[in-house]
């Protein structure tokens, strides 16, 4: 599985992106405009949110989706374990502690920018008669849409009396038309390829994974497909926790995926198969 990393800085960054996202559904994008230091401190800020009780008083309301998920709250589709991670969701228009605002809601804006940059790429570079199925083009798909998400992802140390075959993202494929994921703190990151064999993803400091989800698959007819993947849990000797950060580039909810379907009736069902509805 070959999945590229692809030099944002390059004159063919976009031919690059296009051809990895369609060949094996992820890319990952280096020297990008976001600096990697700006990632570390949020991070560490978000690491301090997370280690505070208080962290409770800003639980999720399930009709929103926005604010803290605690830990276990979600499942795979189709898995019967639920993850062993917490998070957080942050839309602009949703709630966040004061203290997080400025650095989390400037990440927001610099991520949506750089995916919608990408979608455009994608447009550019996507046959005419996979593009001619498309409703409207992909980067017009997530202009201004409220339900673009930052996820803020917390997976504490595993303990060792977890049952069998609980990790801490079961195998799964993501919703949206793009995920942007800011590196991890730790490893753990890996996709399956055709003939179902996982590999690592690279996380090196700074780098931004880029991977396609299931929205961007139904509307291109599986030419971007949505790649399975999964966040395993660490070896004994580097149990401690991981932090990562996707930002999901979501479409607004009345555009069609398809003749019958549109973005927003197939959030809601895939929200309730990973037990978040």
């Amino acid at each position: 599985m070959q999945v590229e990393i692809v030099d944002y800085t390059a004159s063919d960054a976009r031919e690059a992106m296009a051809r990895s996202l369609h060949n094996t559904g992820f890319a990952v994008l280096a020297n990008h405009p976001i600096a990697a230091t700006r990632i570390d401190e949020l991070y560490a800020d978000w690491g301090v949110f997370f280690g505070d009780d208080s962290k409770h008083d800003w639980t999720f309301d399930s009709n929103t989706q926005d604010g803290f998920f605690p830990f276990r709250s979600e499942n795979a589709k189709d898995s019967d374990k639920k993850d062993l991670k917490e998070f957080y969701h942050y839309y602009p228009w949703g709630k966040l502690p004061d203290m997080l605002k400025p650095v989390t809601h400037n990440m927001f804006q610099d991520l949506n920018q750089l995916g919608m940059e990408i979608l455009s790429w994608l447009d550019e570079n996507t046959p005419d008669d996979i593009r001619g199925s498309f409703s409207k083009p992909l980067a017009t798909m997530a202009e201004d849409s409220e339900q673009t998400l930052f996820r803020i992802l917390h997976y504490p140390p595993v303990e060792e009396e977890i049952e069998s075959g609980a990790i801490r993202a079961a195998a799964h494929e993501d919703i949206n038309l793009i995920t942007l994921l800011l590196a991890g703190s730790q490893p753990g990151l890996q996709a399956k390829d055709k003939l179902g064999n996982w590999h690592d993803v690279p996380c090196d400091r700074g780098m931004i994974t880029v991977n396609n989800g299931d929205m961007l698959a139904l509307a291109s007819n599986d030419y971007y497909p949505s790649t399975t993947h999964r966040v395993v849990n660490p070896a004994r000797n580097s149990n401690k926790s991981r932090y990562s950060m996707p930002m999901f580039i979501a479409p607004q909810p009345g555009v069609m995926l398809s003749e019958t379907l549109s973005a927003g009736e197939f959030l809601q069902i895939r929200l309730k198969e990973i037990g978040l509805k």
